[in-house]
Formats: C-alpha cells, structure tokens, sequence
C-alpha cells in the first residue's frame, strides 16, 4: 500500500515504515498529512480531485535538519560588484507509520 501526499509545495510517494525530509513542520511528536493526492491499496487504485476526502497519513517527526547549502552568485564584468548569497533549508525527518484511507 503506497500513498501520494503534498507538503510544503512538492508531492511524495510514501508507505508505511518511509523515511524522508520534508519541508520544516512544527515540533511535534507526530503529524498528520491530510492532502493525499493518491492512494493504492494493492490492486485499487483512488485519485482524488485534488484531495482524497477522508483519506490520511499519519507520521512521527524523527528530528529537525537542514539541508546542503547552495550558493548563488552575481558577477558584472568591468564594474567591480560581485554579490555571494548562500541559503540553507530547514527540514523535518518523518517516518511513516500508517495509511489509512
């Protein structure tokens, strides 16, 4: 059984025991997801228009991180201005636990 949830702008492709980085959620012991876009149970398979009514993923938050750093930078030749700006993600470590439609 697999699930298609949205969070923080992007969708992922989740089942139970997954553990991925999600954008930075508020610290709690668990969270719920609520936009389930699509849910497979073996051979069914629902789509929802957007959201599957009733249908959630629940989760327990395994820690907070941050992501690599990207470094942008801006260089104008023949007039001495060079700009560095660097950015680092927060995310949030969730592991999986259940999918319940």
């Amino acid at each position: 059984m697999y699930a298609v949830i949205q969070t923080g702008g992007k969708q992922y492709k989740v089942s139970a025991g997954d553990v991925l980085s999600v954008e930075c959620l508020e610290q709690k012991k668990s969270v719920t997801f609520d936009e389930v876009l699509i849910l497979c149970d073996g051979e069914k398979i629902s789509v929802g228009q957007p959201f599957l009514k009733g249908a959630k993923v629940k989760a327990e938050v395994v820690g907070q991180t941050r992501g690599p750093k990207s470094t942008s930078f801006k260089y104008r030749r023949r007039k001495s201005s060079r700009r560095i700006h660097g950015h680092r993600q927060d995310l949030t470590t969730v592991k999986i636990t259940d999918i319940s439609a």
